[in-house]
C-alpha cells in the first residue's frame, strides 16, 4: 500500500528514514524512484546522501546545516514537485543466462520444490519482464521482481559463503544477478557472463533502479561468446 503522507523515522542523530508504503509493490517502488529522481534533480542543502530501497528512502544529513524539522518540510516539498512524466524513462536489457548443470547447482531443486521440470521453470523465469526494485548488498546488486507465483520460493536454509559472479538466483518474490563472488542465500538458476559492475565507467552499474529486465537462455559453449559483448549504453 502507497501511503497518502510520507513516514518518517530517526535513525541517529544524522539519518532519517522515509517511508512511502508497507509492501514491496511496483507502484511504491515507482513513488521511490520518484522522489529519489527529484531529491538528485533539487538537491536539498545540508543533505549528504540519499539511498533509495524497496519502498524508502534512507537520508543522511548534516545536522549541524539543517534541522530535522526543516529535513521533513523540505521533503514533502519535493513530493509535491514529482511530476512523473519528467522521469527519466527506465533503461530496458535482455539478459544472456546458461541454467542448470555447473552454473545453476539450484535449477533441480527449485523445479522439485515448484513441482514443474528444470525446463518448465526456466521457461517461467524467462516469460516475464521484470523490475529493478533497488541495487544492494553490494554495488551492483539488483534486486528484481516479481516472480511469477509460480516460481516462489523460499531462501536456501543455509546460505552458500561463495557464490560465483554472474550467478542468477531465485528467492521469495524476487530474482537477482550477484555482480561479484560473495555469500548468498538464493536458489541459483543459472548464470550471466555479463559484467554488471565497472567502476571506470558512469554510472558504474549496468542495472539501475526502474530498468526493465529480461533474461533468455543460452548454451555453456556461448558463454564467452556473449561476455565479449558490450551491454553498456555508450
Amino acid at each position: 500500500m502507497l501511503y497518502k503522507r510520507l513516514r518518517y523515522r530517526t535513525m541517529g542523530d544524522r539519518a532519517l528514514l522515509v517511508e512511502l508504503g508497507n509492501e514491496i509493490h511496483a507502484t511504491v517502488n515507482q513513488a521511490v524512484r520518484a522522489l529519489f529522481i527529484t531529491l538528485e534533480k533539487h538537491p536539498i542543502p545540508g543533505v549528504t546522501d540519499v539511498v533509495p530501497t524497496y519502498r524508502s528512502l534512507l537520508i543522511t544529513y548534516n545536522p549541524l546545516a539543517i534541522s530535522l524539522t526543516t529535513l521533513q518540510v523540505e521533503i514533502a516539498r519535493a513530493r509535491k514537485r514529482v511530476k512523473p512524466g519528467d522521469l527519466p524513462e527506465p533503461g530496458k536489457f535482455e539478459i544472456p543466462v546458461c541454467y542448470g548443470g555447473r552454473y545453476g547447482p539450484d535449477l533441480e531443486w527449485v523445479a522439485r520444490y515448484t513441482g514443474m521440470t528444470p525446463e518448465e521453470v526456466v521457461h517461467l523465469h524467462t516469460g516475464s519482464t521484470y523490475q529493478v526494485f533497488m541495487i544492494g548488498f553490494t554495488p551492483g546488486h539488483p534486486y528484481i521482481a516479481e516472480l511469477p507465483e509460480a516460481l516462489f520460493t523460499p531462501r536456501r536454509e543455509t546460505p552458500r559463503s561463495h557464490v560465483p559472479r554472474g550467478s542468477v538466483g531465485v528467492g521469495t518474490k524476487q530474482t537477482v544477478i550477484y555482480p561479484f563472488e560473495s555469500p548468498g542465500g538464493m536458489h541459483i538458476l543459472g548464470r550471466t557472463p555479463w559484467v554488471l559492475f565497472d567502476p571506470n565507467r558512469s554510472p558504474p552499474t549496468l542495472l539501475n533502479m526502474g530498468d526493465r529486465v529480461r533474461f533468455f537462455p543460452i548454451q555453456e559453449e556461448e558463454m564467452g561468446c556473449w561476455k565479449t559483448r558490450n551491454p553498456w549504453k555508450s
